[in-house]
């Protein structure tokens, strides 16, 4: 149900439409929805949102905002990334209240995933 003034949508670019979509539909079993060539779109994943077409891609270093994935199974998540053409940049760290790490999808978006199990 839309909501009114909350978030509702996200959009990210994507230089690698084909392989951003395979990631995540490898790691996290996403569905998608094209609409033409330029711009692909998931929902059901918490937050509904978009790919577009893009050489430009979202990073903490370039003052993005980071979007974080829970996992019940950290190590089995990173894995599954890494397997899926994801690369790690920032190695499993604990924190209060849990461990994360982040990484980087083929299209050169980071993303993180924590969990507040194993701590």
């Amino acid at each position: 149900m839309n909501e009114n003034e909350k978030i509702n949508y996200v959009e990210f670019p994507a230089a690698d439409l084909a392989a951003t979509k395979y990631f995540f539909e490898t790691v996290f079993d996403w569905k998608f929805v094209d609409y033409g060539s330029d711009y692909t779109a998931f929902s059901d994943q918490g937050l509904d949102g978009g790919f577009y077409k893009s050489d430009l891609c979202s990073s903490q270093n370039n003052g993005s905002a980071l979007i974080v994935f829970y996992s019940s199974h950290l190590e089995e998540t990173q894995a599954n990334i890494e397997r899926a053409g994801g690369h790690i940049n920032k190695a499993i760290f604990s924190f209060p209240g849990g461990r994360r790490f982040h990484f980087i999808e083929p299209s050169g978006n980071e993303f993180a995933a924590w969990s507040d199990t194993g701590a």
